[in-house]
């Protein structure tokens, strides 16, 4: 499960086989930094994205992934 830090975002993006499927899903998750050093505050939380493409493999769903955070991480910078 990839991993980075954007302007002090923390932008996970993640492929996972669908059961009864070959095909693969796409999953973001964002949070920034809480209060606490040891938390994360959640400002997206982990959901399945672009769920009308059909991901072959897990290298696409994380490339879809990922494509798809960088414009959810977007609209959260824009939207402060």
């Amino acid at each position: 499960m990839p991993i980075k830090v954007i302007d002090g975002y923390e932008v996970t993006f993640s492929g996972k086989a669908l059961a009864g499927t070959k095909q693969w899903g796409a999953y973001v998750a964002i949070a920034v930094p809480s209060a606490n050093p040891m938390h994360m505050t959640p400002v997206y939380k982990k959901r399945r994205v672009s769920a009308d493409l059909a991901l072959m493999d897990q290298q696409a769903a994380e490339a879809e992934a990922e494509r798809v955070a960088m414009t959810v991480l977007d609209d959260l910078r824009s939207s402060q």
